[in-house]
């Protein structure tokens, strides 16, 4: 069933309250909502968490409009804060699920809170759609039948980075990255690939402060006592603005390749202002060179409504409205069996090109772009950027059957 399809007229129409973009023979929703439990870090990941809030509704709105889900039911997104912790998570869950009635859930932010939310799912036979969560157990050694993941993981966008910097002569390589699930996943990730991209590459140093308390000035000191040719960060938020201050002061980026995680979004980008390091090969979101038309459209939409430039969070929030609208489309139902197997190897046309949920290991193949980080005025950017298909860096079939619990 095809999903929601976002054209420029329609983005204009949800960007300005219009009614003008709808289907031809399509009323605005109306009846009963079918509601959706989104729970994410909205005070602590703010910066990722609000403008991915306002992307699902800028779609909510334009999807109910154009006659909602399910033959004409309207879309519900019910938002609430997951207290970035797994106990509070879980908590927030059982309460969208019960008291709000909610068909099923998705979101969370942190890795380790998005497992203790499917658990939760898994226990209670539920559906949980992970959309930020990047750890790779999600889908591998702690799948489960009823969680699926939307945005690529630490494998895939690791092996995004390390494939870019295929031929490069950095063989000293040092990791830094967050004391919890998601860094370790990834630190995990980049050890088992780098040397396919560069053989001979040796580890020689690994940081692993604790998230959200990095010592940026003890952290920087080791890495530059170990002398790598390489660097590996996964750090992000206000740990990585640390780091990079304190290594720009110390001059530890300098003749120095480094590899880094999200750090080319506009969320982790801005607050580095004019401090960007220049060259880093870094997954990110440079919504201004964008050519799409679909996605121009996104952008128009979402900067009319907002005032304000889209960030990595907002398209990660359109898509998934886009997803769960087609998946509700095509299983025509909110029981949770149905919605399952309706999302095991659903295509959907969505602002970012075709995103498909692979069944075997229930990830989605949703890309993201990758480039250099290059300073522009006052703020950081990326060049040399391209979109990388997410269908073209899963995990291998064999790899999945042997860590997957069979379901």
């Amino acid at each position: 069933m095809a999903g929601f399809t976002f054209s420029r007229r329609s983005a204009l129409a949800a960007g300005t309250g219009i009614l003008a973009g709808l289907r031809p023979g399509h009323a605005p929703a109306q009846g009963a909502p079918i509601k959706v439990g989104e729970l994410n870090s909205y005070a602590r990941m703010a910066a990722f968490a609000m403008p991915y809030r306002n992307a699902i509704q800028l779609a909510v709105d334009q999807i109910n409009q154009a006659g909602g889900v399910m033959g004409g039911r309207p879309l519900e997104f019910v938002f609430r804060d997951d207290g970035s912790t797994p106990g509070d998570a879980v908590r927030v869950a059982e309460d969208l699920l019960t008291r709000e009635g909610c068909a099923f859930l998705a979101g969370t932010f942190l890795s380790n809170v998005g497992l203790a939310v499917s658990d939760l799912a898994n226990q209670r036979k539920k559906l949980f759609l992970a959309t930020e969560p990047l750890t790779d157990a999600l889908t591998m050694a702690q799948g489960n039948r009823y969680t699926w993941r939307l945005r690529p993981g630490t494998y895939m966008q690791t092996r995004m980075v390390v494939e870019a910097a295929r031929g490069k002569t950095a063989k000293r390589w040092a990791i830094v990255a967050p004391n919890y699930e998601y860094g370790q996943s990834a630190a995990a990730n980049f050890k088992k690939l780098i040397g396919s991209a560069i053989p001979g590459a040796e580890i020689v140093a690994e940081q692993y402060p604790a998230l959200g308390r990095v010592d940026a000035g003890a952290t920087v000191g080791a890495l530059a006592q170990a002398r790598p040719d390489g660097i590996f960060n996964v750090l992000f938020g206000p740990d990585l603005t640390a780091f990079v201050r304190e290594g720009n002061t110390r001059g530890l980026f300098e003749r120095r390749l480094v590899l880094s995680l999200l750090t080319g979004e506009p969320e982790y980008m801005l607050p580095l202002g004019d401090e960007c390091p220049d060259g880093w090969i870094v997954t990110g979101y440079p919504w201004e060179q964008v050519q799409d038309a679909p996605h121009k459209a996104f952008i128009e939409a979402y900067r009319a409504r907002f005032n304000d430039t889209p960030r990595k969070g907002s398209v990660l929030g359109y898509v998934t409205a886009q997803v769960v609208a087609s998946m509700l489309n095509k299983a025509n139902s909110t029981e949770t069996e149905a919605m399952v197997d309706a999302l095991a190897d659903l295509p959907t046309q969505t602002i970012v090109g075709n995103v498909t949920m692979r069944a075997l290991d229930h990830q989605g193949t949703m890309g993201t772009w990758v480039g250099e980080t290059v300073l522009r005025g006052r703020t950081g950017t990326m060049r040399n950027a391209r979109y990388a298909d997410g269908a073209n860096y899963l995990f291998p079939e064999d790899e999945v059957r042997a860590a997957r619990p069979r379901s």
